[in-house]
């Protein structure tokens, strides 16, 4: 037996000798075939999931909630201590250097995220700005909206928060930190089909992977050293009534 396991395309370039570790981790302790997608974008990975059979996914929480009440997923773990925080953030260089000095009609540089996006929407209601107020650039990256913002063509960056740290020493140094979020409720999750075969096993593994020396590797190359913790239905549905909470 095989799965398909998909890895939302927002973590960190640094993460990706991790999940590969990860994979082979779950490889041997189930005796199954895992077979690791990693998209490069939030289109391919729509693309990748209307096109195959996705058993196990790794989730940003806007995606967990679709796929949890449309597409018949549901979570089985979520990284202990390991929140979706975001940031915003201005060129050094620019005239924005506080929140206050965003102005209606400001350029926004992101990824394509749109959990991120709810939390920086929700961080500027305190300077009065909202959606229409704001033009939106999606880049293909994290690192690609850093660009934007050093060179000039944003104004402000909305980011993960774990990717913006991930930037290197040069490329923060061009940056200015404006706020970031303390949700501390929101974060990825492992999502499993709901009738997926050996779906326990799957889930047991990955729960004990704390327990193991070379679990816990791999769990240091994800930056997860606490690994992870169950996520029952009550918890997940929490989760998604916060989510809606930001939308509205």
């Amino acid at each position: 037996m095989t799965y398909n396991f998909l890895i939302a395309p927002d973590f960190s370039p640094e993460r990706f000798a991790g999940w590969h570790m990860f994979n082979t981790l779950l490889q041997r302790q189930t005796e199954a075939g895992v077979h690791l997608l990693t998209p490069s974008s939030h289109a391919e990975q729509e693309a990748l999931l209307a096109e195959q059979d996705i058993d196990l996914i790794y989730a940003n929480p806007f995606d967990a909630a679709k796929l949890i009440r449309k597409q018949g997923y549901r979570a089985i773990a979520r990284p202990i201590g390991k929140s979706d925080e975001m940031v915003i953030a201005s060129s050094a260089k620019g005239a924005i250097q506080s929140l206050e000095d965003i102005k209606a009609g400001s350029k926004v540089a992101m990824a394509n995220n749109r959990d991120v996006k709810l939390i920086g929407l929700r961080l500027l209601e305190a300077v009065d700005l909202e959606e229409p107020d704001l033009n939106f650039e999606i880049t293909e990256t994290y690192q690609a909206a850093a660009r934007q913002l050093i060179q000039g063509g944003a104004d402000i960056g909305f980011f993960l928060a774990e990717v913006f740290d991930s930037l290197s020493k040069l490329t923060k140094s061009q940056l200015t930190l404006l706020i970031q979020s303390d949700l501390a409720d929101i974060c990825h999750v492992i999502l499993v089909k709901d009738d997926l075969e050996r779906a326990d096993l799957l889930e047991s593994v990955i729960l004990s992977l704390q327990d193991m020396e070379e679990g816990q590797n791999v769990l240091k190359e994800l930056g997860m050293p606490l690994g992870f913790e169950a996520m029952d239905e009550e918890s997940a549905e929490f989760m998604i009534d916060l989510m809606e909470t930001l939308l509205d």
